[in-house]
């Protein structure tokens, strides 16, 4: 088949449909290995969309590529985490064993080395993406082994199983993870309530979002549900944001790894009260490796009756249909991530107007994060006054986290709200004896670092908010290099939409460098401390807005850590001139003094 054919017949797949183009561009890339100038114009004509319009959504994502990468595309997870576990070294010790300098493909076109932001994987890494394939817990070893089979040219495919476990890693079970369903019987129970008084047991529940905003779930669906379709399509959506982008947190992997059917009848429970016939799940791009299981769960339902016309028996009608990202964490924002859906670049929208008005393709639609859906299924089977037995009462029901960094016992925890930090660390085996706990991260680099001084405060809405994030620090670690690898994700992940962000989260990460390679002073400081208000103040979306709160955070609890670094009482340039000469005067045999660089000018006479 040739390329205009494999390209036709993704096309034809999607009916040619742009607001689909995510999945063409994913689907065309899969089998042609990149996105060429001459494919994105075969697909910008077919979809009927000007090409620079096509072309800026293959450039907007890091999984999509406008160049050949080679037939092995090896990304090694650079969160925080992966780096306390050596996946600095491993990767230069593949990279020295390939001859092959990192970010750059090698001159054969077999294989390119790289970095990618956090995988998901962190209580199972160092990780690794190999064609977008996760494999976890490298170790030198297994970076020989790899090395072998990319030079013999082996078919990833054939590579050994193993390496491509992804472990649930479960540690504590409470209401949700040990919830006793069968498929269905939450569903059954919503139709029976039918959608106004299910709509009234998840408000009376006082479910909050688990994503981090802890927007009330009831008042989400209720003024979608009130809200009007448009043109002359009418409809409304529900829309699964399983995108976890943020660094540290991986409970959704395992929700739909184990509990797939608990988030579907959840999406499904949020179609019936909102008035939906459809349903989209996002699945970020790392995890594309459980888009089929998730299709083979979607086609099980079907066949139960669970899914399509006539649901359980009933006129009640719902579908659910994946979408898979291509790398890119302001898409965890849900304007972002509709817009992804549509097939554009994950740019945040202007709000108001809000997706429960006008959302996807400018139509109703409720996006809930995985977590919210499956809880919902609680309180459909349970009822809401059992649901709110559990927790507090501003935080009712019970949390994932999703524990990783210095502790013996990483993966996945459920609490009910209310559970104190000092509890978590002990559970899972975080300090306390050998190496102190210094510091945790909650909800992600976005969040809160929190001190030893901090460890009985509360996970609770009231108290300390979270995502899921639970990332451990003991004593040994450099709390500034923990702030430093923050400011280059966030530099990373900008989506460049308005300058506070796109400009200031590049300042941070060069004011960070800067402090990192001795050239730093009290002035820096002071910068980075106006950066953070200026960011908060200005920036369009909350990635801006909270960019610089791990910075903040350090600086006021860990400041020693920045101030050992400082070399110079003045400001002090980030570059060096003369410095930068030093390898060409040891080239050329001089150390002259014409040879270094002078800020004196010579005059004329000297010329």
């Amino acid at each position: 088949m040739s390329d205009t054919d494999t390209i036709d017949a993704v096309l034809d797949r999607h009916h040619r449909n742009g607001t689909r183009l995510m999945q063409i561009l994913r689907e065309t890339q899969e089998q042609l290995g990149w996105l060429s100038p001459a494919t994105l114009t075969i697909i910008a004509k077919a979809v009927a969309w000007p090409r620079a319009m096509v072309e800026g959504t293959a450039d907007f994502y890091s999984f999509f590529h406008t160049r050949p990468l080679g037939r092995y595309r090896v990304l090694w997870s650079d969160n925080i985490t992966d780096r306390m576990l050596g996946n600095t070294d491993l990767m230069e010790s593949m990279c020295k064993k390939l001859w092959l300098e990192p970010g750059r493909v090698s001159e054969d076109g077999l294989v390119s080395v790289d970095t990618t932001s956090c995988t998901g994987m962190c209580d199972q890494g160092p990780a690794v993406l190999v064609n977008y394939r996760p494999i976890t817990r490298m170790t030198p070893a297994r970076v020989g082994e790899m090395v072998g089979l990319i030079r013999s040219e082996t078919p990833v495919a054939k590579w050994p199983v193993e390496w491509f476990a992804v472990d649930d890693n479960i540690r504590r079970k409470d209401i949700l993870l040990d919830h006793g369903l069968v498929a269905g019987q939450a569903l059954a129970a919503a139709l029976e309530l039918g959608a106004e008084k299910m709509l009234a047991e998840i408000k009376a529940a006082r479910l909050r979002g688990r994503g981090g905003a802890g927007f009330g779930t009831g008042l989400k669906w209720e003024a979608c549900r009130n809200a009007e379709g448009h043109g002359a399509h009418p409809a409304h959506y529900v829309v699964c944001n399983a995108d976890e982008g943020e660094p540290g947190t991986f409970k959704d992997r395992v929700l739909l790894t184990s509990y797939a059917d608990l988030v579907f009848e959840g999406m499904s429970i949020a179609g019936l009260v909102v008035g939906a016939k459809k349903g989209l799940l996002y699945l970020r791009g790392e995890y594309h490796y459980l888009l089929d299981p998730l299709e083979s769960a979607l086609a099980t339902r079907r066949q139960a009756g669970l899914l399509g016309a006539n649901i359980l028996g009933t006129s009640f009608e719902f579908d659910i249909e994946i979408h898979l990202g291509a790398g890119a964490y302001i898409c965890g924002e849900e304007s972002a991530l509709i817009e992804s859906l549509e097939g554009k670049p994950g740019r945040p929208r202007i709000r108001p107007p809000f997706p429960v008005t006008h959302g996807y393709l400018d139509q109703p639609t409720t996006v809930n994060n995985v977590e919210t859906l499956a809880a919902s299924c609680l309180i459909a089977a349970h009822g809401s006054e059992w649901y709110a037995r559990h927790g507090t009462e501003k935080s009712t029901g019970s949390k994932l986290l999703s524990v990783s960094g210095d502790c013996e016992r990483p993966g996945i925890y459920e609490y009910p709200y209310g559970v104190t930090v000092r509890q978590v660390l002990e559970d899972c085996g975080a300090g306390f004896g050998k190496c102190d706990c210094q510091a945790v991260q909650i909800s992600g680099p976005s969040g809160l670092c929190l001190t030893a001084a901090e460890f009985d405060r509360r996970i609770a809405f009231e108290d300390i908010p979270t995502a899921g994030a639970f990332m451990v620090f003991d004593e040994s670690r450099d709390m500034f290099e923990v702030a430093r690898n923050f400011a280059h994700f966030f530099a990373h992940e900008s989506c460049g939409f308005c300058t506070p962000c796109r400009v200031g989260t590049t300042l941070v990460r060069n004011l960070m460098d800067k402090i990192a390679n001795r050239h730093g002073s009290p002035y820096d400081i002071d910068e980075l401390f106006k950066l953070h208000r200026l960011m908060q103040g200005a920036s369009h979306c909350g990635l801006g807005n909270s960019a610089c709160n791990p910075i903040f955070d350090t600086l006021n609890k860990f400041r020693p850590a920045y101030e050992r670094r400082l070399m110079s009482l003045d400001y002090e340039p980030a570059f060096d001139l003369d410095a930068a000469l030093s390898q060409a005067r040891q080239m050329t045999g001089r150390d002259d003094a014409a040879a270094h660089f002078s800020a004196h000018l010579p005059n004329e006479a000297e010329a």
